[in-house]
């Protein structure tokens, strides 16, 4: 696939009215450093946007050389060699070029969002629903990442009907993302006699955790109900109403929040989930406009989509969007290989992407 020539043109020039700009005594603080981290991220760049543009050129004339019969023999080997390391370099800035001319994903920074519900399967489904937890858990533990339980629904069989958490570290969205979806289990459960392998499921969901910067709610677009709480939680529970329920109603979203005995704890962490909701709901908006004709196969969020199996008795863990098997199961159940996914996953992202950027 060839590299669009005109985006590299544009790279240098941007780079060069950046500078011209910044050597100026006319911005504001504000615009300065706006243009300064602009600056500073093509700098990283410019380098090899320079070579390429050079390439051809340069190729010309050492082709021109070796094809030269008035050339002699000694300069003919220095231009064969010099070509073939022109060629080698010229590959290596394409590579380059390619990757940073990707499409920036903004939420990859961001903290996210982790909501798992248990799915088709009945109490199984929920007794897996809270394995994948704690293997999220241990990933959090080894990444040293920090995890805040906002929201926790138990079964009857002691799994999880749902849990919401919030996942603050370093590019925390950006190593989550394409956790979303449905994800698929076969195992024998504990009450099966016949020894028969069953099927369920759990679906996943991962937010970007939204800031009141990137997204302004409104107090006029929001319908908050106060409750009294169902379920364990102290003394203090089903006497006050302390619990809350949000609604959006623009969008119509609602959340539910019932964890803390003080309402005012409740509204907050409701309103946390609602930002990350909506913020997610704009996001696949503006993706879906972008896109129309074109479906990506990976990290769209549709949670009717089956990303993953694990599959106990034969030991093994299947990536369907990737077509990738590990039987390295018991494994990924403790957080170990969770990077091997992600960075396969990130490849194809790539990959579909680069395939995209001549489109």
């Amino acid at each position: 696939m060839s590299l669009p020539s005109q985006k590299v043109s544009e790279i240098i020039k941007k780079h060069a009215d950046l500078e011209k700009e910044l050597s100026s005594s006319n911005l504001d603080s504000k615009s300065f450093a706006q243009k300064s981290k602009e600056y500073s991220n093509l700098n990283e760049i410019i380098k090899h946007a320079i070579e390429y543009s050079k390439f051809e050129h340069n190729k010309k004339d050492l082709e021109k050389i070796i094809s030269d019969v008035e050339s002699d023999e000694e300069m003919k080997d220095l231009a064969k060699v010099e070509l073939i390391e022109l060629v080698k370099v010229h590959q290596e800035n394409v590579n380059k070029l390619k990757l940073f001319l990707l499409p920036k994903d903004e939420a990859d920074t961001k903290n996210a969002i982790l909501e798992i519900r248990a799915g088709t399967g009945g109490l199984e489904a929920s007794l897996f629903a809270s394995d994948l937890f704690k293997m999220y858990e241990k990933v959090c533990h080894k990444k040293n990442w920090s995890l805040e339980i906002i929201n926790l629904s138990k079964s009857d069989a002691g799994g999880l009907k749902e849990v919401i958490a919030s996942i603050k570290g370093k590019n925390i969205y950006s190593l989550l993302k394409y956790e979303s979806g449905v994800h698929r289990v076969q195992r024998v459960p504990d009450t099966e006699t016949q020894g028969r392998v069953h099927t369920s499921a759990a679906t996943v969901a991962v937010l970007p955790e939204a800031e009141e910067v990137d997204l302004k709610i409104e107090d006029k677009d929001l319908r908050i109900d106060v409750f009294r709480s169902s379920g364990p939680g102290g003394q203090s529970v089903n006497t006050t109403d302390s619990a809350v329920r949000v609604t959006h109603l623009p969008s119509g979203i609602v959340v539910s929040q019932q964890d803390e005995k003080s309402q005012i704890r409740n509204r907050e962490k409701a309103l946390k989930i609602l930002r990350s909701r909506l913020y997610e709901f704009e996001r696949k908006k503006i993706d879906e406009e972008r896109s129309k004709d074109r479906k990506s196969k990976i990290g769209s969020g549709d949670r009717s989509e089956r990303i993953r199996t694990y599959n106990f008795p034969q030991g093994r863990v299947t990536d369907h969007r990737i077509n990738l098997t590990l039987h390295k199961l018991d494994e990924f159940m403790q957080g170990e290989i969770f990077d091997e996914f992600v960075e396969n996953l990130n490849l194809q992202a790539q990959e579909e992407l680069l395939e995209n950027l001549n489109k």
